[in-house]
């Protein structure tokens, strides 16, 4: 049996640009951090039984690789030559399709998995780049490279895509230098969950050049902020980034998550924006008196810290 560990990410400047429909046209420069929320993978291979059993938020056990419903599994077995006899489970710490790209994390510990039970080590790059293949072509979703990317990577990183989509990866900073800005971002979970590939599919079918290239544009600022340790200058540049990430969908919001925005202004976030792509799913506030901010919001508060390890194995 193996046994993997995948965490889940936050998007920190310049998400929404590692769509292919804006990269292509003019790459894109994003920054984001993998978190200590994860999802879990085990898989083995029966001795006793030829099924296929795939355990997730139900049950699927079937006879061949085609009959499976889960598309990420069944494209994911079917690339590795898998037709039957194995055993698959996934346990997550946080609510799929709340924003925190459980999908990308899901897909890349499902390769992850199959990787170890063949006995080899595959690196990171090799599963953010299939997991991506598999979504974005295999199964035309709607999405971008960055939740694959984090998931298998982890830690604090900025990823620069080529129109060819080709991605580079490098640390933003050193280890502990950015327990401040972690210290100082907030995260709430507004109590409900959307279908992501509705909004991202809206967004792949309309025009959004404009919003990106202001997204692009903030999204530079934001990143020299950080890297300059001027943490309240990345907190109001976040505000001026959910604006513009409010003109993408016409639910990207709606009046009570608004009206939760307004209030944690009031009691001192310099900003903040729905994770992921909106509708729904956690809001991430920044703020210099984060305690004051958890005492006055009434959401659930899901406290988190920033991981330094991506997709890893725990048990082969």
């Amino acid at each position: 049996m193996v046994i993997i560990k995948t965490p889940l990410r936050l998007p920190l400047a310049g998400g929404g640009t590692d769509l292919p429909g804006f990269y292509q046209k003019f790459g894109s420069v994003f920054l984001s951090v993998a978190i200590n929320r994860f999802i879990y993978l085990t898989a083995h291979r029966s001795g006793f039984s030829d099924k296929l059993r795939v355990r997730y938020s139900r049950m699927e056990e079937v006879d061949d690789v085609e009959e499976l419903e889960h598309d990420i599994v069944r494209e994911s077995l079917k690339r590795h030559g898998i037709r039957n006899n194995l055993e698959l489970t996934s346990h997550a710490e946080i609510p799929s399709g709340t924003g925190l790209g459980s999908s990308g994390s899901f897909g890349v510990g499902v390769l992850h998995a199959l990787y170890a039970l063949d006995g080899t080590w595959p690196s990171a790059e090799l599963l953010a780049r299939e997991a991506s293949d598999i979504q974005m072509n295999a199964l035309s979703y709607p999405i971008g490279l960055q939740d694959q990317y984090v998931a298998a990577y982890g830690g604090l990183n900025l990823y620069e895509v080529s129109r060819e989509g080709r991605v580079e990866v490098s640390p933003l900073g050193e280890p502990g230098e950015f327990n401040e800005l972690e210290r100082r971002l907030v995260l709430f979970f507004t109590g409900y969950s959307r279908e992501a590939n509705q909004i991202l599919a809206h967004q792949e079918a309309t025009d959004m050049t404009e919003t990106l290239k202001e997204t692009a544009r903030l999204g530079h600022e934001m990143i020299g902020a950080l890297d300059s340790h001027d943490w309240d200058a990345y907190g109001r540049l976040l505000n001026d980034h959910w604006h513009e990430k409010k003109k993408r969908h016409p639910n990207m919001s709606n009046p009570d998550i608004d009206a939760c925005y307004e209030k944690a202004l009031e009691c001192g976030a310099l900003g903040g924006k729905l994770v992921g792509a909106g509708g729904g799913g956690f809001l991430l506030f920044y703020s210099s008196t984060p305690e004051k901010l958890i005492r006055s919001i009434e959401l659930k508060h899901v406290p988190f810290n920033f991981a330094r390890e991506g997709s890893i194995i725990l048990c082969r």
